[in-house]
């Protein structure tokens, strides 16, 4: 659960101020390890493989609890790696604080991802008395040892104590030829400059395979050697030892709760608490998976209450005192930065609006939030922010103080009501369902926010009126559920069908780009999957483009079922009455025109088939919503000339409008658009990445007296619940 900042300023933690001290070490009188009151935590990290964007170099970040974190300096570097580094690129940091408690360490990777993965031959060491200025060497292992002629690179370094030997231990993974990689240790020197004697093994893999990104926990007179393996099964182990320079004894189970690839396995002592977190770099998704644990053997995953205004890779978090929090904050922390900490739920976190030139600060609220009386809830220690408790922003903005001295500045704040994204966080290409069955409406989108589309599971959402929305969970989990393609979950669809035995759900939905069906007696499963895709073939005559973006659809005239589907190209069949197949000789080729990108989508209304595609890519700003018609389901599409339903409004900052669905109110001429833009504010900025980072929208779709379609205003504010009869 989420702690408020209040308890955190109001208990301070007691803790001994390196958490890689030894066994023997934190068996020591007090007097020989100050005890210091921990209240933050600081999080060193890097941002992804492109060097020319200074992605590969070190940031910061703080956070009150180790759960909710605020980039330092804008997200930019605060050390220039072409200072520090041979490469002119610096990787996966690890921060220590000294067995002194006021001496702080720093280990990187010296590497540019550009030049190749077996490119570099060293890394970086940084020292610092107060975490804002920093000294720096960089070793080359060809140039420190001889007979490194073969070495391949040197990754992922990391720093512990060693209170036994009185010296800081630097270990490493090094890959020699063809040889796996393996872990080493080295000393370092006594001004942390430099490395003392010939890199040892210190771990010794029983399967032989390589082992990276090693992070050493001492706890209970024991070391914990979390790493990752590659080759012979990838993921994070964990190996065991009561010595820190070997004897490790490797445990079977894989630790990571997630499918996903992973890598730079991190751990830090909560403050206050028995307690650690393992966290892990989830490289093909884009994200961070949190998991708490207070033995490190068992971990939860504590994800749904982790929030960060940043994108990390392979980083490390180290425990901070008050004092030590306020000067990283005052040294860096914008004061719009700390108003974007507000852990009110009834805020959006994700739309929230910043100009800090102008000072304003633009919240937007869930439905049926109380903006005349609201808490942002700042309880935020890094820098002091007034006024606090409930204001009222229905009269319009208020103003708030944030920082102090040189740093103090004030913000209009004001917070808006909306009912648009409909849903809360990265979700794109929904399909809609109203349930004759329960007598609730039903959303299917596609699981967003994951590198290059890589999500691997489907959700639903159901709602009485449209604008309230439940999550209902993973419907379908391609890694546990699917047996011919565990990757790229898209773009699904849905058909309710009445059964003599009653009803069936069928679940059309792309994996590896193929089109597959799963089966349920529930709108929200559990769903069977079929075991073999439906359609993994081009159509005859298709000479290029993808089997996606399935759209079931059944022809009110005669109960037919139909699917449509394509990218680069529109197909469509009847379904026979299994569900789980088409009828032979029924698929068409149905491409409207030129502006046919994807998409497809079809609803009957007043006598006429309406089909809708999207036009453009979905990274576009200008993906857009385009239609026409058609006497009959499998029909020529006749387009209209004016034929744009759905388009980006710049004014209102809302772009990539797009792959959408329709409902109809039952037994009302009422239907409103489903459909996914750019999330906002941040799309916009994102570039390609905005392709993949998308949310839900819901407005009213309305039509001319000859049945054309007007063009939909699409909106932030979206739409008012929608009353059953």
């Amino acid at each position: 659960m989420k702690r408020p900042f209040a308890l955190l300023l109001s208990a301070l933690a007691l803790a001994a101020p390196a958490a890689a001290q030894s066994p023997q070490a934190a068996k020591a009188p007090a007097k020989a390890t100050p005890v210091v009151p921990y209240s933050a935590y600081l999080f060193a990290y890097f941002t992804g493989n492109d060097n020319k964007k200074q992605e590969e170099a070190i940031r910061f970040a703080l956070s009150p609890d180790g759960y909710h974190y605020s980039a330092l300096n804008g997200d930019r570097p605060i050390i220039s790696s072409a200072t520090i580094s041979e490469t002119g690129g610096v990787r996966d940091p690890h921060i220590l604080r000294g067995a002194d408690g006021k001496t702080f360490y720093m280990v990187a990777t010296d590497m540019v991802s550009a030049k190749g993965w077996s490119s570099n031959r060293g890394m970086v060491l940084l020292k610092s008395t107060d975490l804002v200025n920093w000294t720096h060497s960089a070793i080359n292992f060809q140039k420190r040892y001889a007979k490194q002629d073969d070495l391949k690179r040197v990754w992922a370094p990391q720093t512990i104590y060693d209170a036994k030997a009185g010296k800081y231990l630097v270990y490493f993974s090094l890959q020699y030829g063809s040889e796996p990689d393996k872990i080493y240790y080295a000393y370092a020197n006594k001004d942390f400059t430099d490395l003392e004697g010939e890199p040892k093994q210190l771990f010794f893999s029983p399967t032989n395979g390589s082992c990276i990104d090693g992070d050493i926990v001492a706890k209970d007179g024991k070391y914990y050697l979390f790493f990752k393996t590659e080759g012979n099964g990838n993921g994070i182990k964990v190996a065991v030892s009561d010595k820190l320079t070997g004897g490790y004894v490797l445990r079977d189970q894989y630790v990571q709760q997630t499918t996903s690839p992973v890598e730079g396995a991190g751990t830090f002592k909560l403050n206050n608490s028995p307690d650690y977190i393992l966290m892990y770099d989830m490289y093909m998704s884009g994200k961070y998976q949190f998991t708490r644990t207070r033995d490190l053997e068992h971990f939860t995953v504590v994800d749904q209450d982790i929030s960060m205004n940043f994108h990390p890779r392979h980083g490390t978090v180290l425990p901070l005192t008050a004092a030590e929090a306020s000067r990283l904050a005052q040294r860096w922390l914008t004061p719009s930065d700390v108003l974007l900490t507000a852990q009110n739920p009834a805020l959006r976190p994700l739309n929230t609006v910043v100009d800090s030139a102008a000072g304003k600060v633009a919240f937007l609220a869930r439905p049926d939030t109380k903006v005349q009386a609201l808490d942002l809830q700042l309880k935020n220690p890094l820098l002091p922010v007034s006024p606090s408790g409930p204001q009222n922003f229905a009269k319009g903005p208020v103003t708030y103080t944030v920082g102090q001295g040189a740093t103090k500045r004030a913000y209009q704040v004001s917070v808006t009501e909306t009912q648009n994204p409909a849903l809360p966080g990265y979700f794109a290409d929904p399909d809609i369902l109203y349930s004759q069955k329960n007598k609730r409406f039903y959303l299917y989108p596609t699981s967003d926010g994951f590198t290059s589309w890589s999500g691997t599971y489907f959700k639903a959402f159901s709602s009485p009126d449209l604008v309230h929305w439940q999550d209902e969970g993973v419907i379908l989990d391609l890694p546990k559920d699917v047996s011919w393609s565990k990757k790229s979950a898209w773009a699904p669809t849905i058909i309710e069908q009445k059964m003599p035995t009653g009803y069936k759900y069928a679940y059309y939905f792309c994996a590896g780009a193929k089109i597959g069906v799963a089966l349920a007696d529930s709108p929200t499963g559990p769903f069977k999957d079929s075991g073999q895709p439906l359609l993994d073939k081009l159509p005859e005559g298709v000479k290029g483009g993808q089997q996606i973006d399935p759209a079931a659809f059944r022809d009110p005239k005669t109960g037919k079922l139909y699917l449509y589907w394509g990218n680069g190209y529109m197909a469509g069949a009847e379904l026979k009455d299994d569900l789980t197949s088409l009828k032979p000789g029924t698929t068409q080729i149905m491409t409207p025109d030129g502006t046919f990108r994807e998409g497809a989508y079809a609803f009957y209304r007043n006598g006429k088939y309406y089909f809708m595609w999207s036009e453009d890519d979905t990274r576009s700003p200008n993906y857009q919503v385009r239609y026409g018609t058609s006497d009959t389901p499998l029909g020529k599409i006749t387009v209209p000339a004016n034929n744009l339903v759905l388009a980006k409004d710049p004014a209102a900052g809302i772009y990539g409008t797009g792959h959408n669905s329709v409902i109809q109110v039952p037994g009302r001429d009422e239907w409103y658009i489903v459909y996914h833009r750019f999330t906002y504010p941040q799309g916009i900025k994102m570039g390609g990445d905005a392709g993949f980072h998308r949310e839900v929208c819901i407005d009213k779709l309305e039509f001319n007296a000859d049945g054309s379609i007007r063009p939909v205003k699409p909106t932030h504010a979206g739409i008012q619940p929608v009353k059953m009869q």
